[in-house]
């Protein structure tokens, strides 16, 4: 249906699993691909979004879940496209590199550099860091 479908923002939307089975994966993206034809925007970072939430709680799973899934089954988007849980465990992933626990896989190596292509077009920053702020009171015991 979408198979190596490529829009002219440069997103990349999933193929349907090689297995051709009816596990986990196989019904994250039909839900995801049927929604995603319904939702009444046309931004497509918007479109996937809400087709990432719609299945997430269809399916009573964590956004971050169905959106590494569908990372995994090849879904390339911008940083825009993706649920916040999702951002902060892929920035975290990112940070590490080889056989660390945590460190990220094919498919986030390759989401990170769909992200820095598009930071060189867009001026948009391919990562996020939050900077905790500890008050005073909080650390004198």
């Amino acid at each position: 249906m979408f198979k190596n479908s490529i829009n002219d923002n440069g997103v990349v939307l999933p193929q349907a699993p090689d297995c051709g089975c009816d596990g986990e994966s196989g019904e994250i993206f039909r839900r995801f691909s049927r929604h995603l034809c319904h939702v009444p925007v046309s931004r497509m970072e918007i479109k996937i979004l809400s087709a990432i939430q719609f299945t997430a709680d269809m399916m009573d799973m964590s956004d971050a879940h169905v959106s590494k899934i569908l990372v995994e089954m090849g879904l390339r988007a911008p940083r825009l496209a993706f649920p916040m849980e999702f951002l902060d465990y892929a920035d975290k992933a990112l940070m590490r590199r080889g056989w660390s626990v945590g460190a990220p896989g094919d498919a986030m190596i390759a989401l990170q550099g769909v992200w820095f292509s598009m930071q060189k077009e867009c001026g948009s920053s391919p990562f996020r860091h939050i900077h905790t702020v500890v008050e005073q009171d909080l650390v004198d015991v």
